[in-house]
């Protein structure tokens, strides 16, 4: 145990931060309390490269939906701060955070999409916010917009199921058309909480297969929360280990294998994986 928890710390992605861009994303001793007693992220530091794939590991409760929920602003900090495409998110308010949203998209484990809405039509609320007035009111969507749906599902593999109710699909189908949505916004970093959860194994990795092939071409951000360690192996540049809101494992995937990655989810509470953010 002692030689694994060693090599685990010997690839640390935050070494060396001179010689590397600067992040999209950085959280700076971040701790958010709700109070009795619950620590939900519990002094988290660590940054998330642009264009890479970073997915976040470990038991239900450590922290992962947390954390991304700070990055779009839907939870703000206790102390510490959480800094997105160079903006401190909590200092945020009203216009200004909906803004930076729209370059921060968001797939969910469950789809979210409109049922008896066309396919189509769905990838299209991607660009709701770029709406005014009336067309926002009727869901009127220019020419324009509707070309680009078509080449997003096109992107995804389903133009041929364009004109076809959502909820007709596959999960896997659907979990695409998520996706497809989510680029409607051009966006700069995709946050996914679980989004393979619902699916089976092998339209798993169909997604993040497809997620890998869509951040490499768009220079795209993509922090994934995920419970698969071989999937969180085979398709992130990065795994982020939480436990109790505390960072414990953080290293890039190659040479990585499952059993270490796995320690997160059986090592003793308390036990540090990584070179910082651990419990001694």
């Amino acid at each position: 145990m002692t030689t694994a928890i060693k090599d685990l710390t010997m690839n640390n992605p935050l070494a060396d931060t001179d010689a590397r861009p600067r992040p999209a994303v950085r959280l700076e001793h971040v701790t958010k309390d709700f109070g009795a007693g619950v620590l939900g992220l519990d002094d988290v530091t660590t940054e998330f490269r642009t264009g890479a794939i970073t997915v976040l590991l470990g038991l239900s409760g450590s922290g992962k939906s947390t954390l991304l929920r700070h990055l779009n602003g839907l939870h703000r900090p206790t102390s510490g701060s959480v800094s997105v495409l160079g903006q401190d998110v909590a200092s945020l308010r009203g216009r200004s955070l909906r803004t930076l949203r729209r370059e921060i998209a968001v797939i969910f484990q469950h789809f979210n999409l409109i049922g008896p809405m066309s396919v189509l039509e769905n990838v299209c609320t991607g660009r709701l916010g770029s709406l005014v007035g009336p067309r926002l009111s009727l869901m009127m969507y220019p020419e324009s917009v509707r070309r680009e749906a078509l080449e997003k599902l096109d992107r995804v593999g389903l133009a041929d199921r364009a004109y076809q109710r959502a909820d007709t699909l596959s999960g896997g189908q659907q979990q695409r058309v998520a996706i497809a949505r989510a680029l409607m916004q051009h966006p700069k970093v995709l946050l996914a909480d679980e989004p393979v959860a619902s699916l089976d194994p092998v339209s798993a990795r169909e997604v993040m297969g497809l997620l890998q092939e869509i951040s490499s071409e768009n220079q795209l951000t993509v922090i994934a929360s995920l419970h698969q360690v071989q999937l969180a192996i085979d398709f992130a540049d990065r795994i982020v280990g939480l436990r109790s809101g505390r960072i414990v494992l953080d290293q890039t995937t190659g040479g990585l294998h499952a059993e270490e990655a796995s320690q997160i989810y059986t090592s003793v509470s308390g036990m540090a994986l990584a070179g910082h953010g651990g419990r001694q």
